[in-house]
């Protein structure tokens, strides 16, 4: 019988070379177990990566649509928060004005307009919210602040009403600065900076669209701010000082604040339907997704256990080749004599 015999060094790098061999496999199954993804996604798919392009491809187009929906639902909220805290206010002042009469007591009148006043300023907060580095309320035109501050209109409505000789030319005054189209010397070129235009509709899902068309130059946003400039008017004594004018003037304010609040009932409905149309754009993308990643599992994924068991396999394997390693090094020419 013929016996070839292996040298030391041959055996040595023999047994170095299955090492690296069970180790690079195991690493290989360790990350297909991890990942769930086969390392070699070539012969997964078989050469044809036609199909796992076009999952990964509205995977991409799922995440940017999910990605605009939440930053647009996260203007429409904050919107609805700000039209929410205006009626609020609106809500709790109107009623009271329109009960001012030439009877109420002067202090009354005086409060009430005081009153008014700082929920003015509040309003026009609201109106310039930001964020996330947008307004929210200046249509196209979201790096820029919507409203000018309290200051600047009632400054302009001073000037505009400087003639007034009683509570009627007040109200008439100021109800004409505020409805003034662009180019007027009204709001819209004083104390409105945003665009006229609204947001552009932005694609939510692959068939779906969504857009926010409510700016600070909204009519009853401005039938709003007429109710709490005239009541600001009265605090500032800018009305003429009798207590028929003031009383007027009060009156028509609550008017105005009244009317403002059945109509927002409107615009925040309407809000609220983009509300709903981004959110269930967002469902959607999301179990869309869900089905094209168990899509790209079932195409190029490995079975957790069949990984296992390989993984066992090639441990089991290694031990083995550790145990020889260990016993050849251990042979000597004394122990074989």
């Amino acid at each position: 019988m013929k016996y070839m015999s292996v040298g030391d060094m041959a055996q040595t790098y023999m047994m170095r070379n299955h090492n690296v061999q069970l180790k690079n496999t195991m690493t290989k199954l360790s990350n297909e177990l991890v990942t769930g993804v086969s390392s070699d996604v070539g012969a997964a798919v078989g050469g044809d990566f036609t199909a796992l392009a076009a999952i990964e491809r509205s995977l991409s187009r799922s995440d940017v649509f999910n990605q605009v929906a939440v930053e647009t639902n996260l203007l429409a909220s904050s919107q609805q928060s700000a039209l929410e805290l205006m009626q609020g206010h609106a809500n709790d002042l109107g009623s009271s004005l329109m009960s001012i009469t030439n009877t109420t007591h002067t202090a009354e009148i005086a409060t009430g307009a005081q009153d008014a006043e700082i929920r003015f300023s509040s309003i026009l907060d609201a109106l310039n919210t930001n964020v996330a580095g947008r307004y929210v309320m200046s249509g196209n035109t979201t790096d820029t602040r919507p409203v000018a501050d309290s200051n600047t209109i009632m400054t302009a409505l001073k000037a505009a009403t400087s003639t007034a000789l009683s509570g009627t030319d007040v109200v008439t005054a100021v109800d004409a600065w505020f409805d003034q189209p662009v180019g007027g010397g009204g709001f819209l070129d004083v104390a409105y900076f945003g665009s006229q235009n609204p947001l552009a509709p932005v694609q939510i899902s692959d068939s779906d669209k969504a857009q926010i068309t409510l700016t600070a130059a909204d009519s009853t946003i401005r039938d709003l701010l007429k109710g709490f400039a005239l009541a600001t008017l009265v605090s500032q004594d800018a009305v003429p000082n009798n207590q028929t004018a003031r009383a007027f003037v009060m009156q028509a304010a609550g008017e105005r604040m009244v009317t403002a609040d059945v109509a927002l009932a409107t615009v925040r409905a309407n809000v609220g339907l983009v509300e709903g149309q981004l959110e269930s754009a967002q469902t959607r993308n999301t179990s869309q997704k869900a089905a094209l990643e168990i899509s790209k599992t079932e195409l190029i994924g490995v079975d957790p256990y069949d990984g296992a068991t390989a993984l066992e396999a090639v441990q089991s394997q290694l031990e083995t080749l550790y145990t020889l390693t260990t016993r050849v090094a251990q042979l000597s020419l004394t122990d074989y004599m």
